[in-house]
């Protein structure tokens, strides 16, 4: 079938999810002629989700006394991701940060306050009012506001790129696969990554998708954009870094944020399919810590078990550590008993419930002398109050002793893939020689080089606050690209 072709534009972003819509709209508020092609039938992808993204030095810190610099922050990172993350760029991003926060201020999103997520983590994150599904309502209605057409159901398939010439456009399909040659001074990838696609994920993390690595709030995301850059001569890098959840069970009666998923996310005892300990169960208040303990795991699953005094210590006082903003510390499980009899009734194989360390044993299907033996040197450091193991502190040591004891069975899940395509400090497209793709530009999830060998809690709100970040970085760079060209009432392209 040959390409219909269209008429051409200053720039063309593919994906309409945070950082396209960051980038659509700053090009939009610069004058330029924006295409968006998103092929979902809605807009915001994983954006929708998150429930603040990161800044430094922003008005809402100095309003809070909070003392955290760009100097701080862009070390602190750097430091984490032991100097193996691109240091410009970092850098890049930390420095735009705050007015990135007070650009979206100013056309109405709504934050609550800055924060950290982890335990002697640095305050960077800040709270959405109504989630990222409230920021990217104000970014459409911004959109609208200023004539932004986002197509949607269009399937970007190819960048057009002759030799080692500059990206000129792409090829698109809509539902019903009729192709479109769309022609452009720039593209900006900005698909979300590759969270969805089966064959990259066991690449890159030896993890098999839906066996036992799940995504959450991911959908139709198979890397589109990444392949295409690479197949355009672009350099891979940073692919295999996970944004980890905290692992869960899965299956019929597990509720979204529910009692059972709070519950499981308390520093009880965990173990693995040989019936071992492996970690200080208390990394679970930095869901990545706790991924990457988990994913080297054999079969990528764990136990994590509790007994009824714990359980009644959920219902009257609270747990411990709560689930983000979704679930806070000291939220008194009421539900838990009658979630995990719904999950029991139906079935479902990840919620055992046993009267005896027998049945329990039997329900876990782990070798039953080294269970025993895990399960009585656990409860010796609870009476000691010390864990001679892992240095678990001492105030999460409860001992499991009192039946009912409950268990789930918890696999390695994750918000967001990142990394892909090699980018310098501009969010430009670098070749495998380092050089610029001219008219190439890769943004959010499909870029790499912000991280090391995994993503940082430490300074939270990086994958939210990277995606309008360099959204912002990418449109202000294509702005002065196309700017060179001269600007003119039919859009710069056409000068």
């Amino acid at each position: 079938m040959s390409e219909r072709a269209s008429t051409p534009f200053d720039a063309v972003v593919v994906g309409a999810g945070g950082s396209g819509l960051a980038a659509a709209l700053t090009l939009a508020e610069g004058g330029a002629r924006v295409a968006v092609f998103e092929k979902m039938r809605y807009a915001g992808g994983s954006t929708r989700f998150p429930e603040g993204m990161f800044g430094v030095e922003t008005n809402m810190q100095r309003a809070k006394n909070i003392e955290v610099t760009k100097d701080k922050a862009f070390k602190a990172i750097m430091d984490y991701n032991h100097w193996k993350a691109n240091a410009a760029l970092v850098r890049s991003f930390v420095n735009k940060s705050a007015e990135t926060i007070h650009w979206l201020e100013g056309i109405g999103v709504e934050f609550v306050e800055p924060a950290a997520f982890v335990p002697g983590g640095l305050e960077t994150w800040h709270v959405f009012k109504g989630y990222g599904a409230a920021m990217i309502n104000v970014l459409l209605a911004r959109l609208t506001e200023k004539g932004v057409e986002i197509r949607y159901q269009m399937k970007v398939n190819e960048l057009l790129r002759e030799g080692n010439g500059p990206v000129r456009g792409i090829v698109a399909e809509d539902k019903e696969r009729r192709p479109s040659r769309v022609e452009a001074k720039a593209v900006i990838i900005a698909t979300g990554g590759y969270a969805n696609d089966k064959e990259l994920l066991k690449k890159y993390t030896g993890l098999d998708l839906r066996d036992n690595l799940f995504p959450i709030g991911n959908f139709e995301k198979y890397g589109e954009g990444i392949r295409m850059a690479w197949a355009a001569g672009a350099a891979e890098e940073g692919m295999g870094v996970l944004n980890y959840s905290f692992g869960g069970p899965v299956g019929p009666g597990i509720k979204p944020f529910g009692n059972i998923v709070a519950a499981m996310r308390q520093p009880e005892l965990w173990i693995n399919e040989s019936g071992l300990r492996f970690c200080d169960e208390s990394v679970v208040h930095n869901p990545i810590y706790c991924g990457n303990a988990m994913a080297r795991q054999k079969g990528g699953h764990v136990f994590r078990i509790f007994d009824d005094d714990a359980r009644r210590h959920y219902v009257e006082k609270g747990i411990d550590v709560g689930v983000g903003t979704f679930v806070p510390t000291g939220t008194r499980l009421i539900g838990f008993a009658e979630e995990v009899q719904n999950a029991v009734a139906k079935q479902n194989r990840n919620v055992l419930v046993a009267e005896s360390v027998e049945e329990l044993v039997e329900k876990l299907a782990v070798p039953s002398e080294t269970f025993r033996k895990t399960l009585a040197r656990y409860n010796s450091f609870c009476e000691r109050a010390y864990d001679a193991e892992f240095a678990k502190n001492p105030i999460y040591l409860r001992p499991v002793k009192k039946p009912p004891f409950y268990a789930f069975k918890c696999y390695v899940d994750f918000c967001a893939t990142h990394g892909g395509i090699k980018i310098n400090e501009r969010t430009e497209a670098l070749d495998k020689q380092d050089k610029v793709i001219p008219g190439l530009y890769a943004v959010g999830n499909d870029a790499g080089g912000l991280y090391g060998d995994s993503y940082d809690m430490i300074a939270a709100g990086t994958a939210s606050g990277f995606a309008m970040v360099s959204g912002r970085m990418a449109g202000e760079n294509v702005l002065r690209l196309i700017r060179t060209q001269g600007k003119g009432k039919k859009g710069l392209w056409e000068q």
